[in-house]
């Protein structure tokens, strides 16, 4: 008899809190959360974009969505999305599918618990 085990996708999203500090000292409350929620609005677009690129299959256009999410997210201390689309464009470069399909799974997970995990952060914060 087969046994089918369903693996749980369960990836720790942690942001950088200095990084946001530095943000808010250099540019006090209102432009740190104007630059953030802008920052927000733009990784959702590009997370989106991401994805219909792959399974329109233009990779070209794929790496530069996925390249562009790195900046943003570096920016307001999203280390781990900042990685993994990385990972994403390193998958492009190197033209695996395989790899390319489930890394871009990846991104789309951790970019979701992203933007939540900051959203939650501005709440606490306001």
């Amino acid at each position: 008899m087969i046994e089918v085990r369903v693996l749980s996708q369960d990836e720790t999203v942690r942001l950088d809190p200095d990084r946001l500090q530095a943000l808010y000292d250099q540019l006090g409350e209102a432009g740190a959360e104007d630059v953030v929620c802008r920052a927000m609005e733009e990784l959702a677009v590009r997370l989106s974009m991401t994805e219909r690129f792959f399974r329109q299959d233009r990779l070209d256009d794929m790496r530069k969505a996925a390249r562009s999410l790195t900046g943003i997210a570096e920016q307001i201390g999203m280390n781990c999305l900042a990685r993994v689309a990385g990972d994403v464009t390193a998958c492009i470069d190197c033209r695996d599918a395989v790899a390319l399909s489930a890394t871009l799974s990846r991104l789309l997970r951790i970019g979701e618990r992203s933007l939540t995990e900051i959203w939650d952060m501005q709440n606490v914060q306001v």
